[in-house]
Protein backbone atom coordinates (compact mmCIF):
# COMPACT_ATOMS: atom_id res chain seq x y z
CA UNK A 1 0.00 0.00 0.00
CA UNK A 2 2.68 2.44 1.27
CA UNK A 3 4.82 1.57 -2.32
CA UNK A 4 1.57 2.52 -4.25
CA UNK A 5 1.04 5.80 -2.26
CA UNK A 6 4.72 6.75 -3.25
CA UNK A 7 3.81 6.04 -6.98
CA UNK A 8 0.74 7.87 -7.24
CA UNK A 9 2.68 10.99 -5.42
CA UNK A 10 5.43 10.80 -7.29
CA UNK A 11 3.14 10.87 -10.20
CA UNK A 12 1.16 13.79 -8.93
CA UNK A 13 4.48 15.58 -8.35
CA UNK A 14 5.28 14.90 -11.58
CA UNK A 15 2.66 16.19 -13.45
CA UNK A 16 2.20 19.42 -11.74
CA UNK A 17 6.50 19.84 -12.29
CA UNK A 18 6.63 22.86 -14.31
CA UNK A 19 10.70 24.68 -15.70
CA UNK A 20 8.45 27.64 -16.28
CA UNK A 21 6.25 29.36 -14.07
CA UNK A 22 5.77 32.02 -16.29
CA UNK A 23 4.90 30.28 -18.98
CA UNK A 24 2.38 28.03 -17.36
CA UNK A 25 0.93 31.30 -16.08
CA UNK A 26 0.67 32.88 -18.99
CA UNK A 27 -0.64 29.61 -20.91
CA UNK A 28 -3.72 29.21 -17.81
CA UNK A 29 -5.44 31.82 -19.29
CA UNK A 30 -5.16 30.91 -23.01
CA UNK A 31 -8.12 29.31 -22.82
CA UNK A 32 -9.92 31.86 -21.70
CA UNK A 33 -11.59 33.26 -25.16
CA UNK A 34 -13.72 30.38 -25.25
CA UNK A 35 -14.66 29.85 -22.11
CA UNK A 36 -15.46 33.41 -20.60
CA UNK A 37 -18.05 34.87 -23.41
CA UNK A 38 -20.00 31.81 -23.11
CA UNK A 39 -20.18 31.62 -19.31
CA UNK A 40 -21.08 35.29 -19.12
CA UNK A 41 -23.99 34.53 -22.21
CA UNK A 42 -25.20 31.86 -19.89
CA UNK A 43 -25.15 33.92 -16.60
CA UNK A 44 -26.50 36.94 -17.95
CA UNK A 45 -29.63 35.32 -19.95
CA UNK A 46 -30.39 31.99 -18.40
CA UNK A 47 -29.75 33.17 -14.56
CA UNK A 48 -26.50 30.33 -14.52
CA UNK A 49 -24.87 31.52 -10.62
CA UNK A 50 -21.43 31.83 -11.93
CA UNK A 51 -20.77 31.24 -8.01
CA UNK A 52 -21.18 28.04 -8.29
CA UNK A 53 -19.59 27.06 -11.81
CA UNK A 54 -16.67 28.87 -10.89
CA UNK A 55 -15.87 26.61 -8.01
CA UNK A 56 -16.92 23.35 -9.66
CA UNK A 57 -14.72 23.98 -12.86
CA UNK A 58 -12.32 25.06 -10.68
CA UNK A 59 -11.87 21.81 -9.22
CA UNK A 60 -12.75 19.91 -12.35
CA UNK A 61 -8.98 21.69 -13.69
CA UNK A 62 -6.92 20.94 -10.52
CA UNK A 63 -7.65 17.75 -10.28
CA UNK A 64 -7.85 17.04 -14.46
CA UNK A 65 -4.39 19.20 -14.30
CA UNK A 66 -3.20 16.39 -11.42
CA UNK A 67 -4.37 13.27 -13.08
CA UNK A 68 -3.23 13.89 -16.57
CA UNK A 69 -0.02 16.45 -16.83
CA UNK A 70 -1.36 18.19 -19.56
CA UNK A 71 -2.96 21.76 -20.22
CA UNK A 72 -5.84 19.46 -20.09
CA UNK A 73 -8.71 22.51 -20.82
CA UNK A 74 -12.11 22.34 -19.31
CA UNK A 75 -14.26 24.00 -21.64
CA UNK A 76 -18.30 24.73 -21.79
CA UNK A 77 -20.14 22.33 -24.02
CA UNK A 78 -20.36 24.66 -27.08
CA UNK A 79 -23.67 23.02 -28.83
CA UNK A 80 -25.38 23.03 -25.57
CA UNK A 81 -24.83 26.25 -24.64
CA UNK A 82 -25.83 27.60 -28.00
CA UNK A 83 -29.20 26.29 -27.92
CA UNK A 84 -29.48 27.31 -24.59
CA UNK A 85 -28.97 30.92 -25.18
CA UNK A 86 -31.55 31.04 -28.47
CA UNK A 87 -32.85 34.17 -28.85
CA UNK A 88 -36.92 33.94 -28.08
CA UNK A 89 -36.79 30.30 -26.28
CA UNK A 90 -33.93 29.85 -24.15
CA UNK A 91 -33.35 26.94 -21.73
CA UNK A 92 -34.31 26.82 -18.13
CA UNK A 93 -31.08 26.07 -15.80
CA UNK A 94 -32.50 22.95 -15.13
CA UNK A 95 -33.16 21.68 -18.65
CA UNK A 96 -29.15 23.13 -19.31
CA UNK A 97 -28.13 20.20 -16.73
CA UNK A 98 -30.52 18.00 -17.92
CA UNK A 99 -28.69 18.32 -21.13
CA UNK A 100 -25.44 18.13 -19.62
CA UNK A 101 -26.57 15.00 -17.48
CA UNK A 102 -27.49 12.96 -20.55
CA UNK A 103 -24.08 13.79 -22.73
CA UNK A 104 -22.00 12.74 -19.68
CA UNK A 105 -23.80 9.62 -18.86
CA UNK A 106 -23.41 8.40 -22.96
CA UNK A 107 -19.43 9.65 -22.82
CA UNK A 108 -19.39 7.82 -19.07
CA UNK A 109 -20.81 4.56 -20.70
CA UNK A 110 -18.72 4.94 -23.77
CA UNK A 111 -15.73 5.03 -21.79
CA UNK A 112 -16.32 2.63 -19.38
CA UNK A 113 -17.27 0.14 -21.83
CA UNK A 114 -14.08 0.34 -24.08
CA UNK A 115 -16.51 1.80 -26.94
CA UNK A 116 -14.62 4.50 -27.09
CA UNK A 117 -11.26 3.50 -27.43
CA UNK A 118 -12.86 1.13 -30.44
CA UNK A 119 -14.08 4.16 -32.46
CA UNK A 120 -10.44 5.81 -31.77
CA UNK A 121 -8.91 3.68 -33.60
CA UNK A 122 -10.99 2.79 -36.48
CA UNK A 123 -11.35 6.60 -37.24
CA UNK A 124 -8.96 7.76 -39.78
CA UNK A 125 -6.64 10.08 -38.92
CA UNK A 126 -7.77 12.40 -42.03
CA UNK A 127 -11.09 12.47 -40.63
CA UNK A 128 -9.85 13.68 -37.02
CA UNK A 129 -7.37 16.44 -38.81
CA UNK A 130 -10.52 17.57 -40.43
CA UNK A 131 -12.94 18.07 -37.34
CA UNK A 132 -9.88 19.75 -35.50
CA UNK A 133 -9.39 21.82 -38.86
CA UNK A 134 -12.63 22.80 -38.90
CA UNK A 135 -13.01 24.12 -35.39
CA UNK A 136 -9.84 25.60 -35.72
CA UNK A 137 -11.41 27.64 -38.70
CA UNK A 138 -14.28 28.05 -36.52
CA UNK A 139 -12.65 29.75 -33.85
CA UNK A 140 -10.68 31.88 -35.90
CA UNK A 141 -13.75 33.70 -37.80
CA UNK A 142 -15.49 34.02 -34.30
CA UNK A 143 -12.15 35.50 -32.62
CA UNK A 144 -12.28 38.08 -35.98
CA UNK A 145 -15.97 38.98 -35.39
CA UNK A 146 -15.01 39.61 -31.76
CA UNK A 147 -12.24 41.90 -32.89
CA UNK A 148 -13.89 44.20 -35.56
CA UNK A 149 -16.93 44.00 -34.18
CA UNK A 150 -18.90 44.82 -31.53
CA UNK A 151 -20.90 41.96 -29.59
CA UNK A 152 -24.47 41.40 -27.82
CA UNK A 153 -23.17 37.96 -26.04
CA UNK A 154 -26.72 37.60 -24.63
CA UNK A 155 -28.15 37.28 -28.57
CA UNK A 156 -24.52 35.52 -29.93
CA UNK A 157 -24.93 38.38 -32.48
CA UNK A 158 -22.49 41.54 -33.51
CA UNK A 159 -24.35 45.01 -33.30
CA UNK A 160 -21.73 46.86 -35.37
CA UNK A 161 -18.76 47.99 -36.51
CA UNK A 162 -15.89 48.44 -33.33
CA UNK A 163 -14.80 51.95 -33.08
CA UNK A 164 -10.88 52.44 -33.73
CA UNK A 165 -10.26 53.63 -30.00
CA UNK A 166 -11.82 53.58 -26.47
CA UNK A 167 -11.42 51.30 -24.24
CA UNK A 168 -12.69 48.45 -26.01
CA UNK A 169 -11.50 49.70 -29.26
CA UNK A 170 -10.05 48.01 -32.35
CA UNK A 171 -6.89 49.70 -32.15
CA UNK A 172 -6.01 48.08 -28.69
CA UNK A 173 -7.06 44.37 -30.01
CA UNK A 174 -4.79 45.12 -32.98
CA UNK A 175 -2.00 46.29 -30.48
CA UNK A 176 -2.49 43.43 -28.28
CA UNK A 177 -2.23 41.28 -31.49
CA UNK A 178 0.22 42.78 -32.74
CA UNK A 179 2.50 42.26 -29.03
CA UNK A 180 1.94 38.79 -28.78
CA UNK A 181 3.43 37.90 -32.62
CA UNK A 182 6.27 40.06 -32.00
CA UNK A 183 7.09 38.50 -28.51
CA UNK A 184 6.37 34.45 -29.11
CA UNK A 185 5.85 34.62 -33.24
CA UNK A 186 4.70 31.40 -35.01
CA UNK A 187 4.58 29.81 -31.44
CA UNK A 188 5.26 26.27 -30.89
CA UNK A 189 7.86 26.81 -28.16
CA UNK A 190 10.54 25.15 -30.39
CA UNK A 191 12.40 21.72 -29.73
CA UNK A 192 9.34 20.20 -28.73
CA UNK A 193 7.80 17.64 -29.98
CA UNK A 194 5.88 18.81 -33.46
CA UNK A 195 3.53 16.78 -35.72
CA UNK A 196 4.93 15.08 -38.58
CA UNK A 197 8.44 15.50 -38.41
CA UNK A 198 10.36 13.29 -40.80
CA UNK A 199 12.93 10.44 -39.23
CA UNK A 200 16.96 11.56 -39.70
CA UNK A 201 18.13 9.15 -42.70
CA UNK A 202 21.53 7.84 -43.11
CA UNK A 203 22.86 9.80 -45.83
CA UNK A 204 24.60 13.42 -44.87
CA UNK A 205 22.71 15.20 -47.10
CA UNK A 206 19.43 14.02 -45.28
CA UNK A 207 21.29 14.81 -41.76
CA UNK A 208 21.93 18.21 -43.14
CA UNK A 209 18.53 18.73 -44.20
CA UNK A 210 17.31 17.54 -41.01
CA UNK A 211 19.54 19.78 -38.92
CA UNK A 212 18.32 22.95 -41.08
CA UNK A 213 15.08 22.08 -40.79
CA UNK A 214 15.15 21.78 -36.74
CA UNK A 215 17.11 25.02 -36.57
CA UNK A 216 14.63 26.91 -38.50
CA UNK A 217 11.95 25.37 -36.15
CA UNK A 218 13.69 26.68 -33.68
CA UNK A 219 13.82 30.17 -34.34
CA UNK A 220 10.06 30.06 -35.41
CA UNK A 221 9.61 28.89 -31.63
CA UNK A 222 11.68 31.49 -30.09
CA UNK A 223 10.08 33.88 -27.63
CA UNK A 224 10.69 36.76 -25.48
CA UNK A 225 10.03 34.65 -22.39
CA UNK A 226 6.72 37.12 -21.50
CA UNK A 227 4.00 35.89 -20.22
CA UNK A 228 2.36 37.13 -23.08
CA UNK A 229 -1.42 35.67 -22.95
CA UNK A 230 -1.45 36.99 -18.76
CA UNK A 231 -0.45 39.75 -19.23
CA UNK A 232 -2.79 40.86 -21.88
CA UNK A 233 -5.60 39.05 -19.92
CA UNK A 234 -4.41 41.38 -16.96
CA UNK A 235 -4.79 44.80 -19.42
CA UNK A 236 -8.54 43.92 -19.84
CA UNK A 237 -9.02 43.30 -16.44
CA UNK A 238 -7.74 47.42 -15.50
CA UNK A 239 -9.60 48.46 -18.79
CA UNK A 240 -12.65 46.78 -17.71
CA UNK A 241 -12.77 48.36 -14.02
CA UNK A 242 -11.49 51.82 -15.70
CA UNK A 243 -14.79 51.07 -17.83
CA UNK A 244 -16.89 51.60 -15.13
CA UNK A 245 -14.87 52.06 -11.90
CA UNK A 246 -18.81 51.49 -9.75
CA UNK A 247 -18.59 48.00 -10.53
CA UNK A 248 -16.12 47.89 -7.55
CA UNK A 249 -18.47 48.76 -5.04
CA UNK A 250 -21.29 46.23 -6.93
CA UNK A 251 -18.95 43.25 -5.97
CA UNK A 252 -19.96 41.57 -2.76
CA UNK A 253 -17.51 39.67 -0.58
CA UNK A 254 -18.99 35.71 0.10
CA UNK A 255 -19.38 32.65 -1.76
CA UNK A 256 -22.88 31.09 -3.41
CA UNK A 257 -24.02 28.76 -2.04
CA UNK A 258 -24.98 25.96 -4.52
CA UNK A 259 -28.24 24.29 -4.26
CA UNK A 260 -28.90 20.69 -5.34
CA UNK A 261 -31.48 20.95 -8.70
CA UNK A 262 -34.61 18.78 -8.90
CA UNK A 263 -35.30 18.03 -12.63
CA UNK A 264 -38.36 17.17 -13.69
CA UNK A 265 -39.64 14.91 -16.43
CA UNK A 266 -40.36 17.87 -18.87
CA UNK A 267 -36.91 19.48 -18.03
CA UNK A 268 -35.08 16.30 -19.25
CA UNK A 269 -37.42 15.61 -22.66
CA UNK A 270 -36.40 19.37 -23.24
CA UNK A 271 -32.82 19.15 -22.46
CA UNK A 272 -32.27 15.81 -24.18
CA UNK A 273 -34.06 16.24 -27.45
CA UNK A 274 -32.95 20.34 -27.73
CA UNK A 275 -29.64 20.68 -26.68
CA UNK A 276 -27.91 16.77 -25.89
CA UNK A 277 -28.50 15.35 -29.13
CA UNK A 278 -26.61 17.50 -30.90
CA UNK A 279 -23.91 17.84 -27.78
CA UNK A 280 -23.27 14.11 -27.98
CA UNK A 281 -21.43 13.57 -31.14
CA UNK A 282 -19.47 16.88 -30.76
CA UNK A 283 -18.28 15.61 -27.58
CA UNK A 284 -17.23 12.43 -28.76
CA UNK A 285 -15.18 14.00 -31.83
CA UNK A 286 -13.68 17.14 -30.65
CA UNK A 287 -13.55 16.61 -26.75
CA UNK A 288 -12.66 13.03 -26.39
CA UNK A 289 -10.92 11.74 -29.85
CA UNK A 290 -9.56 15.09 -31.04
CA UNK A 291 -8.17 16.29 -27.92
CA UNK A 292 -6.60 12.80 -27.10
CA UNK A 293 -4.97 13.02 -30.77
CA UNK A 294 -3.67 16.23 -30.16
CA UNK A 295 -2.24 15.81 -26.74
CA UNK A 296 -0.84 12.93 -27.62
CA UNK A 297 1.24 14.68 -30.80
CA UNK A 298 1.94 17.73 -27.91
CA UNK A 299 2.94 15.18 -25.30
CA UNK A 300 3.91 11.85 -26.92
CA UNK A 301 5.37 11.04 -23.16
CA UNK A 302 1.90 11.22 -21.62
CA UNK A 303 -0.46 8.68 -21.58
CA UNK A 304 -4.10 10.42 -22.47
CA UNK A 305 -6.12 7.63 -23.54
CA UNK A 306 -10.12 7.71 -24.76
CA UNK A 307 -10.97 6.02 -21.51
CA UNK A 308 -9.59 8.45 -19.40
CA UNK A 309 -10.60 11.83 -21.30
CA UNK A 310 -14.57 10.09 -21.73
CA UNK A 311 -14.58 8.82 -18.38
CA UNK A 312 -13.62 12.34 -16.90
CA UNK A 313 -16.25 14.03 -18.84
CA UNK A 314 -18.61 12.03 -17.52
CA UNK A 315 -17.80 12.32 -14.04
CA UNK A 316 -17.38 15.76 -14.14
CA UNK A 317 -20.90 17.02 -15.16
CA UNK A 318 -22.77 13.54 -13.49
CA UNK A 319 -21.42 15.66 -10.10
CA UNK A 320 -21.30 19.31 -11.12
CA UNK A 321 -24.71 19.72 -13.18
CA UNK A 322 -26.62 17.93 -10.16
CA UNK A 323 -25.49 21.28 -8.55
CA UNK A 324 -26.24 23.73 -10.94
CA UNK A 325 -22.55 24.14 -12.54
CA UNK A 326 -22.50 24.39 -16.48
CA UNK A 327 -21.89 21.55 -18.57
CA UNK A 328 -18.35 20.98 -19.39
CA UNK A 329 -16.36 18.92 -21.25
CA UNK A 330 -12.64 19.17 -23.00
CA UNK A 331 -11.75 20.34 -25.85
CA UNK A 332 -8.90 19.93 -28.32
CA UNK A 333 -9.11 23.91 -29.13
CA UNK A 334 -8.33 24.97 -25.07
CA UNK A 335 -5.82 22.84 -24.92
CA UNK A 336 -4.49 24.51 -28.61
CA UNK A 337 -4.79 27.42 -26.92
CA UNK A 338 -3.20 26.96 -23.45
CA UNK A 339 -0.18 25.28 -25.19
CA UNK A 340 0.28 28.21 -27.44
CA UNK A 341 0.78 31.09 -24.71
CA UNK A 342 3.64 28.65 -23.25
CA UNK A 343 1.47 25.51 -21.10
CA UNK A 344 3.41 22.39 -20.95
CA UNK A 345 2.72 20.61 -17.87
CA UNK A 346 -0.62 20.20 -15.45
CA UNK A 347 0.49 23.19 -13.73
CA UNK A 348 -1.10 25.71 -15.93
CA UNK A 349 -4.52 23.87 -15.04
CA UNK A 350 -3.92 23.97 -11.61
CA UNK A 351 -3.29 27.33 -11.40
CA UNK A 352 -6.17 28.59 -13.19
CA UNK A 353 -8.74 26.45 -11.10
CA UNK A 354 -7.24 27.43 -7.59
CA UNK A 355 -7.84 31.12 -9.01
CA UNK A 356 -11.14 30.08 -10.06
CA UNK A 357 -11.92 28.49 -6.49
CA UNK A 358 -10.23 31.78 -5.34
CA UNK A 359 -12.61 34.15 -6.74
CA UNK A 360 -16.09 32.28 -6.36
CA UNK A 361 -14.91 31.78 -2.23
CA UNK A 362 -14.59 35.57 -2.22
CA UNK A 363 -16.80 37.03 -4.67
CA UNK A 364 -19.55 34.23 -5.90
CA UNK A 365 -21.72 35.29 -8.81
CA UNK A 366 -21.06 39.23 -7.83
CA UNK A 367 -18.09 38.86 -10.05
CA UNK A 368 -20.51 39.08 -13.33
CA UNK A 369 -20.86 42.52 -12.64
CA UNK A 370 -16.41 42.91 -13.63
CA UNK A 371 -16.82 40.57 -16.52
CA UNK A 372 -19.60 42.57 -18.45
CA UNK A 373 -17.34 45.18 -18.85
CA UNK A 374 -14.40 42.94 -20.05
CA UNK A 375 -12.96 43.85 -23.50
CA UNK A 376 -14.24 41.85 -25.91
CA UNK A 377 -11.84 42.64 -28.47
CA UNK A 378 -9.36 41.19 -26.29
CA UNK A 379 -11.26 37.95 -25.59
CA UNK A 380 -11.21 37.63 -29.14
CA UNK A 381 -7.23 38.05 -29.47
CA UNK A 382 -6.94 35.16 -27.52
CA UNK A 383 -9.38 33.33 -29.10
CA UNK A 384 -7.62 34.06 -32.80
CA UNK A 385 -4.36 32.10 -31.86
CA UNK A 386 -6.42 29.61 -30.12
CA UNK A 387 -7.90 28.64 -33.60
CA UNK A 388 -4.58 29.44 -34.89
CA UNK A 389 -2.84 26.45 -32.69
CA UNK A 390 -5.62 23.96 -33.14
CA UNK A 391 -5.87 24.50 -37.22
CA UNK A 392 -1.88 23.76 -37.56
CA UNK A 393 -1.69 20.45 -35.67
CA UNK A 394 -3.26 19.10 -39.15
CA UNK A 395 -0.47 20.15 -41.26
CA UNK A 396 0.99 16.47 -41.29
CA UNK A 397 -1.32 15.48 -43.83
CA UNK A 398 0.98 16.19 -46.81
CA UNK A 399 -0.42 12.95 -48.69
CA UNK A 400 -3.02 14.42 -51.14
CA UNK A 401 -5.45 11.31 -50.22
CA UNK A 402 -4.92 12.38 -46.82
CA UNK A 403 -5.29 16.17 -47.34
CA UNK A 404 -8.49 15.74 -49.94
CA UNK A 405 -10.24 13.67 -46.77
CA UNK A 406 -8.92 15.92 -44.38
CA UNK A 407 -10.54 19.02 -46.51
CA UNK A 408 -13.46 17.55 -47.10
CA UNK A 409 -14.39 16.96 -43.48
CA UNK A 410 -13.86 20.73 -43.26
CA UNK A 411 -15.59 22.09 -45.57
CA UNK A 412 -19.07 20.35 -44.58
CA UNK A 413 -18.23 20.92 -41.29
CA UNK A 414 -18.08 24.56 -41.85
CA UNK A 415 -20.55 24.65 -44.55
CA UNK A 416 -23.43 23.30 -42.13
CA UNK A 417 -21.80 24.45 -38.48
CA UNK A 418 -21.90 20.87 -38.13
CA UNK A 419 -18.61 18.52 -37.21
CA UNK A 420 -20.78 15.42 -36.73
CA UNK A 421 -22.06 15.90 -40.48
CA UNK A 422 -18.35 16.41 -41.36
CA UNK A 423 -17.27 13.67 -39.68
CA UNK A 424 -19.94 11.05 -41.38
CA UNK A 425 -18.77 12.55 -45.15
CA UNK A 426 -15.11 12.16 -44.06
CA UNK A 427 -15.58 8.29 -42.82
CA UNK A 428 -17.97 7.78 -46.03
CA UNK A 429 -15.15 9.52 -48.45
CA UNK A 430 -12.58 7.09 -46.43
CA UNK A 431 -14.27 4.06 -46.87
CA UNK A 432 -14.50 4.64 -51.19
CA UNK A 433 -10.89 5.68 -51.34
CA UNK A 434 -9.73 2.85 -49.74
CA UNK A 435 -12.44 0.37 -51.69
CA UNK A 436 -10.65 1.95 -54.67
CA UNK A 437 -7.53 0.79 -53.51
CA UNK A 438 -8.00 -2.71 -53.02
CA UNK A 439 -6.99 -4.63 -55.77
CA UNK A 440 -9.62 -7.07 -56.34
CA UNK A 441 -11.92 -4.69 -57.86
CA UNK A 442 -9.19 -3.85 -60.42
CA UNK A 443 -8.89 -7.22 -61.43
CA UNK A 444 -12.93 -8.03 -61.34
CA UNK A 445 -12.62 -4.67 -63.74
CA UNK A 446 -9.89 -6.30 -66.31
CA UNK A 447 -12.03 -9.56 -66.39
CA UNK A 448 -14.81 -8.07 -67.24
CA UNK A 449 -13.37 -6.10 -69.64
CA UNK A 450 -12.04 -9.53 -71.35
CA UNK A 451 -15.49 -11.24 -71.41
CA UNK A 452 -16.78 -8.28 -73.35
CA UNK A 453 -13.87 -8.15 -75.55
CA UNK A 454 -14.04 -11.94 -76.28
CA UNK A 455 -10.92 -12.72 -75.37
CA UNK A 456 -10.26 -16.35 -74.29
CA UNK A 457 -8.53 -17.13 -71.41
CA UNK A 458 -6.15 -20.30 -70.65
CA UNK A 459 -7.85 -23.33 -68.38
CA UNK A 460 -8.10 -22.34 -64.92
CA UNK A 461 -7.59 -18.25 -65.28
CA UNK A 462 -10.56 -17.36 -63.07
CA UNK A 463 -8.84 -19.03 -60.23
CA UNK A 464 -5.50 -18.02 -60.43
CA UNK A 465 -6.38 -14.76 -60.55
CA UNK A 466 -8.71 -14.51 -57.72
CA UNK A 467 -6.80 -12.49 -54.38
CA UNK A 468 -5.44 -13.84 -51.31
CA UNK A 469 -8.09 -11.18 -49.56
CA UNK A 470 -10.79 -13.56 -50.78
CA UNK A 471 -8.70 -16.57 -49.50
CA UNK A 472 -7.92 -18.50 -52.60
CA UNK A 473 -4.26 -18.31 -54.04
CA UNK A 474 -2.08 -16.87 -57.11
Amino acid sequence: MAEAHDTLWARLKRNFGHKHVWGELSGSVGDLGTFLPIVLALVLVNKLDLGTTLLFTGAYNVVTGLLFGVPMPVQPMKSIAAVAIAEGDPLTVNQIMAAGLSTALVLAILGITGLMSMVNRLVPLPVVRGVQLSQGIAFGITAVKYILKEQDLTKSKATGDRPWLGMDGLLLALSALCFIVLATGAGGGGGVHECGSESVGLLEEVDEEFTARSERRGREGRSVGLPTAFMVFSVGVILAIARDPSVIWKLQIGPSIPHFLTITKEDWKIGFMRAAIPQIPLSILNSVIAVCKLSNDLFPSKDVSPFKVSVSVGLMNLVGCWWGAMPVCHGAGGLAGQYRFGAKTGAAVVFLGSAKILLSLVLGTSLVQLLAQYPIGLLGVLLFFSGLELAMACRDQTSRTDAFVMITVTVVSLTNSSSALGFGCGIALALLLYIREVDFWARLWRRASRRVQGVRRPPGYDILTQTPELGSYQ
